[in-house]
């Protein structure tokens, strides 16, 4: 602040030369736009080091209110995400962690994030009853003491839970974890390993045994989702590793089928009574099994034919691996998980009421229309009628289709067809294409 005092009070005296005008207002703005710029370039080595501070969260309440715990403070060793780009996010999510100097407003890191919480609250069962759920978030770890704020926000996009708390670094209650990993195989290398994409896949429901179908499983799956753009172009943007994670129990739970089955992170079907929701609920065990090893972005690979999934923002991809349509859908769930991609299928009866028609959504491949500017607005030509019919005329044209987000009305996708749409769509849409380049370059760039 010091500094700028000084600056405009010497400017000032400056232009009480009027001969000078024009050379002291071009000195003016150059000085003001290098100032600027060095205020917002702020450097990672500046506030954090080479760890990372694991924080473990519980998030419970119902439709009528809602809790955020502090559970654990954990540090690792390395990190392993963004170094650029610290206080952004390329997309709002349904939950952002901020962490700000001791007593200051300067954010200093910033994440986003969507939460099987959060989802939960739309579902009848969270009228009636309370519920908690295990919550996991990685940040740098930070050189002097921090205050750390996670906000949750309904689908109004207003904040529901907010939870403020102080880390000291030297807390000596903070747990050491990862020095000791488990087995895991680097599938790629990334050209260069400070400035990429850590993606971690993670074994579940494979024994010991069957640890070689894993690495087949993994192989299947990078091979599919970089036969898509933008992925197929970044390719060299991305570190992958393999992590042998060992189940005392072949296969997941089927809680439906009366299945219950010995898992390292006790995956099962029946998510919210729908029978093809696969997901884990264990986001301490899983990130107890990657503690140590390169991983941001997580694909959980579950050894099961039965048709499964499920993908959440900045939290895991999980898919089924011996359907036929794996290939599609760890992609489609991929899409989920690192670029925020919403669902752009709908419900004949819409079940889950997520997106108010009066509230524009976060993603930025679907609208309401409510405030559609910034989004695909541009891609859509003069002569595409909008609303668009889904008719043979504009099977590949973007405009504005309507049904997606879960619902058949008020809702609106680019595309007719995209790999958020179905299963047998071999590509994602432009507009999607677009948006999960935006979230690589925001990574490495």
């Amino acid at each position: 602040m010091s500094i700028r005092i000084v600056f405009f009070s010497n400017f000032a005296q400056y232009l009480s030369n009027k001969s000078n005008d024009m050379k002291a207002l071009s000195i003016f703005f150059t000085l003001f736009f290098v100032l600027v710029i060095n205020s917002q370039a702020q450097k990672f080595d500046d506030y954090f080091i080479d760890k990372t501070l694991r924080i473990d969260y519980t998030f419970s309440g119902d439709v009528h209110a809602q809790h955020i715990f502090l559970d654990q403070l954990n540090m690792m060793p390395h990190w392993y995400g963004k170094r650029s780009h610290l206080s952004e996010v390329p997309m709002e999510g349904n939950g952002q962690i901020i962490v700000k100097e001791h007593n200051s407003e300067h954010v200093i890191y910033k994440n986003s994030f969507s939460t099987l919480f959060q989802e939960w609250l739309s579902n009848d069962e969270a009228k009636i009853v309370q519920r908690s759920f295990e919550n996991v978030y990685l940040v740098p770890m930070p050189k002097d003491t921090v205050d750390v704020t996670v906000n949750l926000y309904n689908n109004r996009r207003e904040i529901m839970a907010t939870m403020t708390h102080t880390v000291v670094p030297t807390d000596i209650l903070i747990h050491q974890i990862g020095e000791q990993t488990t087995p895991f195989e680097v599938v790629q290398q990334a050209k260069d390993e400070n400035h990429c994409i850590h993606i971690a896949f993670v074994a579940e429901a494979y024994t010991e045994s069957e640890m070689n179908i894993f690495m087949e499983d993994v192989r299947v799956a990078v091979e599919a989702l970089f036969a898509h753009e933008p992925f197929k172009s970044n390719r060299d943007k991305f570190n992958i590793i393999a992590v042998k994670s060992v189940s005392q129990e072949s296969g997941p739970s089927i809680p439906g089928k009366g299945i219950w089955k010995n898992t390292v992170l006790h995956s099962h079907f029946n998510t919210f009574y729908s029978d093809r929701y696969l997901t884990t609920l264990a986001l301490k065990d899983l990130h107890n099994v990657l503690a140590g090893t390169p991983y941001e972005h997580i694909i959980v690979l579950v050894n099961t034919n039965n048709y499964g999934g499920g993908g959440i923002l900045n939290s895991y991809n999980l898919s089924m691996t011996h359907h036929s349509m794996y290939k599609p859908v760890v992609v489609h769930e991929f899409g989920h998980s690192f670029a925020g991609l919403a669902d752009e299928y709908a419900y004949e009866f819409e079940a889950i009421p997520m997106y108010p028609k009066d509230v524009e959504p976060w993603e930025k491949n679907i609208t309401t229309l409510h405030n559609f500017k910034g989004k695909w607005e541009k891609q859509i030509k003069s002569s595409t009628p909008k609303p668009t019919p889904a008719t043979a005329e504009y099977k590949d044209k973007i405009g504005l289709f309507e049904g997606a987000g879960y619902s058949m009305k008020g809702v609106y996708r680019p595309t007719q067809d995209c790999r958020m749409r179905t299963n047998t769509k071999p590509d994602f849409c432009p507009v999607c294409r677009q948006a999960i380049q935006e979230v690589i370059d925001f990574y490495t760039k």
